[in-house]
């Protein structure tokens, strides 16, 4: 009998939220991602060992730009290793993130995203293969309209505001990933409740109204929901153009039988867009929502901490022991 994870991937486009290429070759999502956060926990895997010992010895065959420390740059050459891997196992697109001190530097994520791609054209992946995640800050929106005219496309993340998603879709970011289940840990605290039913999730309902302003107003950026909690959320959110699932929840899901209803309907005829956001008015509308300012600098400083001790751990790593 047909699993929900096999009922979903009928409705939805499946990726894994996971670096781990063992659970990426059991269910065999579309597309996956990586993200500092993800390749700290792949550096303790025995299966990327190997991979990693040699990718650190041969950074320095690879170009650093003005500026990058060698751990910053060996983080670069690690998540090209790593996401070229997951290329190989995987009929569609891996997401590699630009470090997230970069989120409020246009300029600099710019330069990143295009370093990123030169490392993987030199493993042989095309660039239509991977997406750039950047946070979706006013300056990563920018820097994702530059690399979209390149075509390099993008993954833009940490969205929990409509004005967010206003933004991209008006920037033509390929894809946005909503976040789901930080925009309900917010309002569970703020409400002191234990959870929601899923038709009353907050951040179900974020994502559900992301998708109906995009159907509404025609536009053609992808929306992938991210950051589950349970997967009831993700039933909730079937017939999303994608979702982002980690493995644990992946499981569940495998190992339940039964169908999904698509929660999403048909886009449409569309209405006349309405005037492109300016800074200004980007800005003033996504600090009227305090869940939203409040998450995305949370997760911007939390990704950074993952970076911060993935150099700390290849430093490290890369430092020969000292004989006693």
């Amino acid at each position: 009998m047909p699993t929900r994870l096999d009922a979903l991937k009928e409705l939805s486009t499946v990726v894994a939220d996971t670096g781990d290429l063992d659970a990426i070759r059991t269910y065999q999502p579309v597309d996956s991602t990586t993200n500092p956060s993800l390749l700290l926990k792949a550096f303790d895997l025995p299966g990327y060992q190997d991979l990693i010992d040699q990718t650190l010895a041969n950074a320095g065959e690879y170009s650093r730009r003005d500026g990058e420390s060698e751990a910053e740059h060996a983080v670069d050459c690690l998540s090209v290793a790593v996401g070229s891997g997951i290329a190989q196992a995987i009929p569609g697109r891996v997401s590699t993130e630009v470090a997230a001190r970069l989120s409020f530097d246009e300029a600099a994520s710019i330069a990143k995203a295009r370093k990123l791609v030169d490392l993987y054209a030199q493993r042989g992946i095309n660039r239509d293969r991977i997406l750039i995640k950047l946070a979706a800050t006013w300056a990563g929106i920018r820097a994702a309209e530059t690399l979209e005219a390149e075509g390099i496309n993008c993954n833009l993340t940490l969205l929990f505001s409509e004005a967010q998603a206003r933004a991209c879709f008006e920037a033509g970011v390929f894809l946005i990933s909503p976040f789901v289940g930080r925009v309900t840990d917010w309002y569970k605290q703020a409400r002191g409740v234990d959870g929601f039913d899923p038709d009353d999730d907050p951040g179900v309902a974020f994502v559900r109204n992301v998708v109906d302003d995009r159907n509404r107003y025609g536009y053609n950026t992808v929306v992938m929901g991210a950051s589950f909690r349970n997967s009831d959320q993700i039933v909730a959110l079937a017939g999303c153009d994608r979702l982002t699932i980690s493995p644990a929840l992946l499981d569940e899901l495998a190992s339940d039988d039964g169908g999904l209803t698509a929660q999403f309907a048909a886009a449409g005829s569309p209405e006349p867009k309405p005037t492109p956001l300016d800074e200004a008015g980007f800005r003033w509308q996504h600090n009227q929502d305090p869940m939203a300012i409040d998450k995305l600098a949370e997760g911007i400083r939390k990704f950074d901490a993952d970076q911060a001790e993935l150099e700390r751990r290849i430093e490290q790593r890369s430092t020969p022991a000292v004989a006693g």
